[in-house]
């Protein structure tokens, strides 16, 4: 499959950098050419992963993942010279799947790439409709379902649950989460587990099933009924 990668990036020196060495690899490559229609410019090309920069003309990439999530679940990992803990939860929870801060090792992102493309676009469940007591997930949608209510959710917070639902009443450890979300716990940021999690809770509190979703500190999570 060939793969298309979207650059939202302003730096056209590290814009270079990214399409050499995303071309070596056998991508296809654009960037953002107008800052003030970012989200058209994807739409347009509809790449299969974007890597946003924070700071932007107009409006920084909060501003367009937030407006991106609205419509598209698109992978998309930051790529930011600002390495504050807040801003990469803040980024998480506009929607974000990864974040590297600059300057940042080009082989490690292709890493990323193509572990967050291997998870979004080859991911297969066990089952495509799973469910628990009256909740059903449908992992292909990226859905989860209670009576006449539905819930939109990322692919991480899908696997979440899939994981979750296949085993109710059983301690699922963390490592076993990290290696199905993220494949290898190296290469995960600190606090993208917990930041993924609480945006679950929140997603799933007015369908009543965030209160089944029982952490057990520095060990895991548990699905109880």
């Amino acid at each position: 499959m060939n793969f298309k990668i979207f650059i939202v990036e302003d730096n056209k020196e590290i814009v270079s950098l990214l399409k050499k060495a995303l071309f070596s690899w056998g991508f296809s490559v654009e960037s953002c050419s107008d800052f003030n229609h970012v989200k058209n410019e994807i739409n347009d090309y509809s790449p299969h992963l974007v890597l946003m920069d924070i700071n932007l003309p107009y409006y920084n990439g909060f501003f367009w993942t937030q407006k991106i999530r609205q419509t598209s679940q698109i992978p998309i990992i930051f790529l930011s010279s600002r390495a504050e803990d807040s801003d990469m939860i803040m980024a998480m929870n506009f929607g974000a799947d990864d974040y590297i801060t600059k300057p940042f090792n080009i082989e490690l992102l292709i890493v990323k790439i193509n572990a967050l493309l291997r998870r979004e676009y080859s991911f297969t469940a066990d089952r495509n409709i799973i469910s628990f007591q009256r909740f059903t997930l449908n992992v292909v949608a990226d859905e989860l379902i209670s009576d006449d209510q539905l819930v939109v959710l990322s692919k991480n917070e899908t696997k979440l649950l899939h994981l979750l639902f296949l085993q109710p009443n059983k301690l699922v450890n963390k490592e076993e989460i990290m290696a199905s979300l993220w494949d290898n716990e190296t290469f995960i940021d600190r606090n993208t587990l917990a930041v993924t999690l609480t945006r679950l809770r929140k997603k799933t509190t007015e369908i009543g099933l965030a209160p089944h979703l029982i952490t057990v500190k520095g060990r895991g999570i548990k699905l109880n009924d």
